[in-house]
């Protein structure tokens, strides 16, 4: 109870510490259990019973010394196969923060159970054993903790002393991880040398490791901030039952899953879309003012409205799109592989509705990130999906709102999950849905770009005849489109067929033909398109003046290089051998000179690197630029 200071006014309750959920992640034997187990016994988390039947279990399985690891794994199975398999959860507390630990499986099988491990989780562990170092299950581990919208993650090197404490072990590591990581979605990634068996780097720092200057695990968790992770703008109240304990109360019980409830707060149900007012918040404890996430509380509202479970309360000027068609990331937790346009039932915050998986874009590969050709989802995959149900759905992109941005899939047959979804936002840029303006205010541009998703941009295409300008174009608006992008390529002999149709080749009719068609990918910026070109454009100075209608921060220079020999033998339409003939006058590459650029965005060798290669090239360098949200 609250006492009084010296001046009688009320001293506050001292705080609760708050909590922090970490999961941790890994393959098979990489020591997730053992750096738990520490953690609990360095901590004094252990009761004296526990420890005293984790050492009698250790006698009977002939290990050497106390198994710490058998603090967290208790089924039978997994002691006698030394393996995690089912998701366990422990609670720990020390005097700065209380923790919940999910220790997840790292066996290829039992990819699901660490999935679902992750996805309530705010951090996570991933550890590499030092003597293997990155292996496929590690790198997947940390493409779905990214998928799953992790921002913490902290790589922990294990098993240090099995490899003398060596720094140049953990270092080529770490730079090995983040170069991998770079293309994924954290914010805070640190790498931390431990040795869980012995203690080492896991509660205090370690004396083998001098070389080592920043924290122990323990005291980066205690530490770390994760309290701008969460969505306090967006409210999203999933509605789970009505409760109506006799006439005279009808409320709503549920869950603030992001934002903030208040009293007197005018909402919007859906997806009715009938608006009333808070009435009253009811919990066990009392009424409260207002409710925050993850508080499950009743609402009562001023009007009766036709409210029932699945549907969802939200702001009338802040509410997530009504959405039948879907583009998701799904991790594929099934045996059976995915069946494209069979029905199955998606489960989605407290509702449950039909659904048809139209396509499947690609799989992605969980060592280079690389899409791949795919028609369908196995054990373990992750790719991009199409999927269309049968009820509209309140539906934010994951990355704006974990909980209304993510699904399951479940066979409606066996009613086993089959498949876990990331739902990818198209719709929206922000955390707020842009309202239509009124009639006497125009769309600005950041509009538009929001209706998209995406950041509009012009990506310039230059470089002689052949050098692979038009392929490329081509190859990038079927990429951009399989993401669900608005793109369009302008071309330059499109455009002269009809927009610049009777320009010429001489330098004013090469000036002007560059200046209309930037004003043209002006224009398609200003409507949120992401624009291609592919023009020859041989000067600097044409260039710069591109760039400046368009404006810098939307103009991407790319330079696509190949010596004059490889062009001339790609030579299809026969334009050189032409030019060299005489037939055609003032031709770049043989008559007339070509301004290389002196500082691209980006350039691409397109006489020595591939179409696929180049791709790959231009998306990441498009993801660095924020024009493009990185792997979802």
């Amino acid at each position: 109870m609250a006492g009084k200071n010296g001046n009688g006014t009320p001293e506050s309750t001292p705080r609760e510490p708050d909590l922090l959920r970490f999961v941790t992640m890994g393959s098979v034997d990489d020591g997730k259990s053992t750096l738990i187990g520490r953690l609990l016994h360095d901590t004094e988390s252990v009761f004296v019973d526990q420890l005293k039947a984790v050492k009698s279990a250790s006698e009977k399985l002939k290990r050497d010394g106390v198994d710490l690891s058998l603090l967290t794994d208790g089924l039978r199975a997994e002691r006698e196969q030394g393996i995690t398999i089912d998701v366990a959860y422990r609670h720990f507390a020390t005097p700065r923060r209380r923790f919940i630990i999910a220790d997840t499986p790292g066996h290829v099988q039992y990819t699901r159970n660490m999935a679902t491990g992750a996805s309530t989780a705010d951090l996570a562990l991933l550890l590499v054993d030092a003597r293997n170092g990155l292996l496929t299950q590690t790198r997947r581990h940390a493409f779905i903790a990214s998928l799953l919208g992790l921002k913490h993650l902290v790589l922990v090197v294990n098993k240090m002393d099995a490899v003398g404490f060596d720094q140049a072990v953990f270092q080529r590591i770490a730079d090995e991880f983040q170069q991998f990581a770079a293309r994924l979605r954290f914010t805070d990634l640190r790498c931390i040398p431990i040795s869980a068996l012995a203690g080492d780097n896991v509660v205090t720092r370690s004396a083998h490791m001098p070389w080592y200057s920043g924290p122990a695990v323990l005291e980066h968790l205690e530490t770390v901030y994760v309290g701008g992770d969460r969505n306090l703008v967006d409210l999203r109240f999933s509605v789970q039952t009505v409760v109506r304990p006799h006439q005279d109360f009808r409320g709503y019980a549920g869950q603030v899953v992001s934002g903030v409830i208040r009293q007197g707060d005018e909402v919007v149900a859906l997806p009715s879309e009938r608006r009333s007012r808070v009435k009253e918040i009811v919990t066990f404890d009392g009424p409260r003012a207002y409710a925050f996430p993850p508080q499950s509380v009743t609402v009562v509202l001023e009007d009766e409205l036709d409210i029932s479970r699945g549907d969802v309360l939200v702001r009338p000027h802040n509410r997530p799109p009504l959405r039948r068609d879907l583009e998701a990331m799904m991790v594929w937790l099934s045996a059976e592989p995915l069946r494209v346009g069979e029905p199955y039932l998606v489960k989605h915050l407290a509702a449950q509705v039909k659904g048809v998986v139209k396509a499947v874009a690609y799989r992605v590969d969980p060592d280079t990130l690389h899409r791949e050709d795919a028609t369908t989802l196995n054990l373990n995959d992750i790719g991009r999906i199409s999927l269309t149900v049968y009820r509209p759905l309140p539906s934010d992109g994951y990355e704006t709102n974990r909980a209304t941005g993510s699904f399951i899939l479940i066979d409606p047959v066996s009613n086993a999950t089959v498949g876990a979804g990331m739902i990818v936002d198209r719709a929206q840029a922000g955390t707020i849905q842009v309202e239509p303006p009124s009639n006497d205010q125009p769309m600005t541009a950041e509009q538009r770009a929001s209706r998209f998703g995406q950041k509009p941009c012009t990506l310039w295409l230059t470089g002689l005849s052949g050098a692979g300008k038009s392929t490329l174009a081509r190859g990038l608006e079927k990429r951009l489109f399989s993401q669900g992008r608005a793109c369009f390529v302008l071309d330059g002999d499109e455009v002269r067929g009809g927009l610049n149709k009777g320009l010429g080749f001489s330098a004013e009719d090469r000036c002007e033909n560059i200046r209309r068609c930037a004003e043209v990918a002006r224009l398609m910026n200003e409507a949120g398109l992401l624009v291609v070109t592919a023009f020859i454009s041989p000067y600097r100075a044409d260039r710069k003046m591109a760039r400046e209608i368009v404006g810098d921060g939307r103009f991407v220079e790319l330079f696509v290089d190949a010596p004059l020999e490889v062009c001339e033998k790609r030579d299809v339409k026969g334009l050189y051998r032409k030019a060299r003939a005489g037939e055609i006058k003032a031709f770049t590459g043989v008559s007339d000179p070509y301004e290389a650029p002196e500082s691209p965005e980006l350039r691409l060798a397109t006489g020595t690197i591939d179409l696929e290669a180049s791709l790959d090239l231009v998306l990441e360098a498009l993801e660095q630029r924020g024009v493009l949200p990185r792997y979802r």
